[in-house]
């Protein structure tokens, strides 16, 4: 593309920017980079915050026994598994809500909503006696953290030109799911802190444990959220897309493959990092150090922008191959630990779990964007037109929030797997060995879709099959 000879400044923050054209690398060193780089920081915050609210139940609940809650196993998973499917839910309107309101505005929103279900927890553990289907609510409410992930993507994959879209991602990818292992960790060191409010139990080291304070911190944090989101975001025109040419992404078949594999991926890290603090106490009840769960979903995150890396310089579908078939292995070790009890075993096949799944997300991610060009250029004989390639644009902002509502939903069913297992059997190992068996489908599917020679062959331009 031709650079222009003046390039307008955007407009004040507070507005809508109608000029932008980041492939347009005069416009993209002059004003383009630095505009991006706020946004893209601000949105790493809320999305941040949105994780850790959607999984905060995760550290939670295995309190509540000590807090005099006389809940099941069973309705302990339920506690974690709600926010989850509530939240994979959620993805497909919030990604609509960023074409129809602006990154900016509904970033002001999304983040306001975290006060609802972290004022709603706050209240319920510091009640004695709060029924259990309140605190349903509250995880029907954590859900809207849950959302929060699929608007910031695809409000993001506007800002970036296509050279730096994938680091873009794959850094505000990293920054929301590392939300998780930020609650995991943070959560049980405030649960010890008695800044104000009564004590709600004690573990059975006989220390007091104040469950109020994670929630009302990250209430805390979500007004803080909105409040940036308000003064330094920005809201794209080029990012205003009517439903009905949000709509077509659904026909794209190439949609739908990958947001099943996305439930291997995706689904994998999020299901485990709700369940894995609970899943500990079950099989390692003598295991008290609960925040060290946290690692899973920070080693997850860390890797995630290397996922996408590889996928820019190798190939998308072999990388998710071999991660397939290292999580069936890492499964086979925590059964394997399981069963030996050797917690140093169980605990370092998880953290397997949730390397590969880390990668295998930024893999399959970073290739939707560059699968639609790709197909947008072939359409074109070769070279698309600003005009196809801003098309392809919307189709893949649509398509990354289908696709990543689906694969969340896959933790809902990994959530849901631990509990019928428990509730069977009284352990987890069976749900592991139904995990296997899924890689291994997840596995096959992707290599029939993307790594079989013919395709190859025939459609060397999807980028996800051949970068």
């Amino acid at each position: 593309m031709t650079a222009t000879l003046t390039q307008p400044a955007p407009p004040a923050r507070k507005g809508w920017i109608t000029d932008w054209r980041p492939d347009d690398e005069a416009f993209w060193q002059s004003t383009g980079r630095k505009v991006a780089r706020r946004n893209l920081i601000w949105s790493v915050l809320a999305e941040h915050l949105g994780f850790s609210v959607w999984t905060m139940f995760s550290i939670i609940t295995p309190f509540l026994a000590a807090a005099g809650y006389d809940f099941t196993t069973s309705q302990l998973f339920w506690l974690t598994a709600v926010p989850n499917l509530v939240g994979a839910f959620l993805r497909i309107p919030y990604t609509a809500a960023v074409a129809l309101f602006g990154g900016r505005n509904w970033t002001i929103i999304s983040a306001a909503l975290l006060v609802l279900p972290t004022a709603l927890l706050a209240y319920c553990v510091m009640t004695p006696g709060t029924p259990y289907w309140l605190f349903v609510v509250s995880g029907v409410l954590a859900g809207f953290g849950g959302g929060n992930f699929a608007s910031s993507m695809a409000n993001i994959s506007y800002f970036y030109p296509e050279r730096h879209r994938g680091a873009a991602l794959g850094i505000n990818a990293a920054g929301g799911n590392i939300g998780v292992s930020a609650v995991q960790f943070i959560g049980p060191l405030v649960i010890g802190l008695g800044i104000f409010g009564a004590s709600q139990g004690t573990t059975p080291a006989g220390r007091d444990f104040f469950l109020h304070n994670v929630p009302l911190l990250w209430l805390v944090l979500g007004v803080f959220a909105a409040i940036m989101a308000w003064r330094a975001m920005d809201n794209l025109a080029v990012a205003r897309t009517p439903l009905r040419e949000q709509v077509p992404a659904l026909a794209r078949r190439h949609t739908w493959i990958m947001s099943v594999l996305y439930i291997g991926t995706f689904g994998s890290f999020i299901g485990y990092s709700f369940a894995f603090p609970l899943v500990i106490r079950i099989e390692f009840p003598e295991f008290q150090s609960l925040w060290i769960a946290a690692l899973g979903p920070l080693v997850g995150s860390l890797v995630r922008p290397i996922g996408g890396w590889f996928a820019d310089r190798l190939a998308g579908a072999p990388i998710t191959s071999g991660a397939f078939i290292l999580m069936g292995v890492g499964a086979m070790g925590a059964i394997w630990g399981i069963n030996s009890g050797s917690f140093a075993l169980f605990f370092t096949s998880f953290m397997l779990l949730f390397a590969m799944s880390g990668i295998a997300n930024g893999s399959t991610y970073r290739s939707i964007p560059a699968i639609f060009q790709a197909e947008a250029a072939a359409a074109a004989g070769g070279k698309a037109s600003e005009t196809e390639v801003v098309k392809a644009k919307k189709i893949t902002a649509a398509a990354l929030g289908w696709i990543s509502a689906i694969g969340a939903f896959g933790g809902f069913l990994i959530n849901q797997g631990f509990r019928i297992a428990n509730e069977q059997t009284g352990s987890v190992v069976p749900a592991m060995w139904a995990f296997v068996a899924a890689y291994g489908v997840f596995l096959i599917i992707n290599w029939w879709c993307y790594q079989r020679t013919v395709l190859v062959e025939k459609a060397p331009s999807l980028a996800y099959a051949k970068v």
